[in-house]
């Protein structure tokens, strides 16, 4: 039988006209139709992040005023060896789960075993330390009562390690309560899909795909106790939907705002808007199986032929400022450097003088405002320079699946980072040893067959550099080859503004969707 709190919850979901917000209930009007799973070993979406870094603990998280620092998490400790191959880890002694069972090092072994058995989504972030189905049981060892070690057999430092482990599918999950309610072997994931086991600050008390998700209080997370009782995430599609949620005081916080209806909001005394840095980078890349787009001439013509301080300060209003390097700001060794500005008249000097004439690109992109407006902007702008772009949209599974197959011609799409670390990007974007078609890589480099063996050599060497300093002015190096010479051009890098009533405090909203926070929350 529900709660009161939570029959409230259900008729809170049922209709978009309800009363003020419940005191001690943070409701938050968001698009959540992107979530396919919240098991931790599963969850890979922008939605299922946040939840499942409040429900969920690590043991070390990134800490979201600065992620570049890793704090404790379920872990108080930790040792790092001296061949610099594994770390030992001590438990936090009175740690339990939301279910009462203490935290033990058998629950951090099934946790990160589970993750690569299932050999979901976000399993290679784990799998990238050289983990497998064999070899996971020597790695992650309990050494002592609340003692875990975990070593792997990669050639990389330990800082890289700590970022993964950091990471989503690095949440311990009370291995107890987890394996009462598997079915046919499948280690809970169905049970996870719908419910949680972790020690974070919240439970997941309700969750019906694409209406609304429920987190209520885990007053014993080692954490400690969040303000409120409960978080109410409505799913709300529309962004004016959102704005008049907001306006009328029937929704605390609303995240999915465009920019008209941000600036609609500036005259409400009491709804404040707040911009967050984002880490997601958008791009323009052109395939490499298309002859016409092959020469660097084309590449760094259409460099010139975006007009970023248009699109960003004109058409998108503060939700985007001009990024020109793969990782973004806030990333170790991000290049903050945009040295390219609208300039048609150059970038037809660089086409003639190349012999290149009648240049028509088709360009694929999703069918939303923000990519079709950006593409019209590009679109006309080209045209300045005697380039012919035509716009081919599509829903997002339609250009998704056409750029895994590598059947664009050009492509208008974003990148964000699956974890904390500027291999993550790195990888992306300058790394591709195998381009044939049978090879398949989620990355923009083999998405757009672009072989790169001398910046994939120089991006494993910054992975296994061990020394901080250096390896950060290695990404920078890579990253100014990219922005010069290359069929990928980096654009901007996404800023989030998300709009509250004036009385909610402590809301926090990292770089990623990782580093959203409701615990702090009060109004």
């Amino acid at each position: 039988m529900l709660t009161r709190r939570f029959s409230l919850a259900l008729a809170l979901a049922g209709s978009l006209a309800f009363a003020a917000t419940p005191k001690d209930t943070l409701v938050v009007a968001k698009n959540i139709e992107d979530i396919v799973g919240l098991d931790p070993a599963e969850a890979f979406e922008f939605s299922s992040a946040e939840i499942v870094n409040n429900v969920y603990q690590n043991l070390v998280q990134y800490d979201p005023a600065n992620p570049n620092h890793l704090l404790p998490g379920l872990a108080t400790a930790w040792t790092i060896a001296p061949d610099g191959k594994s770390i030992e880890f001590q438990l936090n002694p009175k740690a339990v789960f939301a279910s009462g069972n203490p935290v033990r090092p058998e629950d951090v072994i099934f946790s990160f075993s589970r993750v690569v058995k299932l050999n979901k989504a976000p399993a290679f972030i784990l799998t990238q330390l050289g983990w497998t189905n064999d070899n996971i049981g020597q790695m992650v060892q309990k050494t002592g009562p609340n003692r875990i070690k975990v070593a792997w057999p990669g050639d990389f430092g330990a800082a890289f390690a700590m970022n993964l482990l950091a990471a989503r599918p690095g949440s311990i999950v009370d291995e107890k309560t987890v394996l009462a309610h598997q079915a046919n072997n499948d280690l809970g994931n169905a049970w996870l899909n719908q419910n949680s086991a972790g020690s974070g600050p919240f439970k997941l008390k309700l969750y019906k795909p694409k209406e609304v998700l429920v987190l209520e209080a885990n007053p014993t997370s080692p954490k400690g106790a969040p303000l409120l009782k409960s978080v109410l995430v409505k799913n709300v599609s529309e962004p004016a939907t959102q704005r008049l949620l907001i306006e009328n005081g029937d929704a605390d916080i609303a995240r999915d705002l465009e920019s008209d209806q941000i600036d609609a909001l500036k005259a409400n005394k009491d709804v404040t808007v707040k911009t967050y840095p984002q880490a997601t980078v958008h791009f323009l890349s052109l395939n490499q199986k298309s002859s016409k787009l092959q020469s660097p001439a084309v590449w760094e013509a259409m460099r010139y032929l975006i007009d970023y301080e248009g699109i960003s300060s004109k058409l998108f209003k503060g939700q985007m400022k001009v990024h020109q390097g793969f990782l973004p700001d806030g990333f170790p060794g991000a290049l903050n450097e945009s040295p390219y500005t609208f300039n048609p008249e150059k970038a037809k000097g660089i086409l003639t003088k190349a012999g290149i004439k009648n240049l028509e690109i088709n360009l694929d992109l999703i069918n939303t405002p923000r990519f079709m407006d950006m593409a019209q902007a590009m679109q006309a702008n080209m045209a300045k320079a005697g380039v012919k772009l035509n716009l081919l949209p599509g829903t997002g599974s339609q250009v998704i699946t056409r750029y895994r197959a590598r059947q664009h011609e050009a492509m208008l799409l974003y990148w964000g980072p699956d974890f904390f670390d500027p291999h993550a990007n790195a990888q992306a974007f300058a790394y591709n040893v195998d381009n044939s078609d049978g090879n398949y890589q989620s990355t923009t480099t083999w998405r757009n067959s672009w072989l790169v063996p001398e910046l994939s050599a120089q991006t494993t060497a910054a992975l296994k550099e061990k020394d901080a300093k250096k390896r950060a002015s290695m990404y920078i190096d890579i990253q100014r080859k990219v922005q010069r010479n290359s069929p990928i051009i980096v654009t901007f890098q996404e800023l989030s503004q998300v709009a509250l009533r004036s009385n909610v405090k402590g809301y926090v909203n990292g770089l990623t969707t990782d580093l959203v926070f409701y615990n702090q929350v009060s109004k």
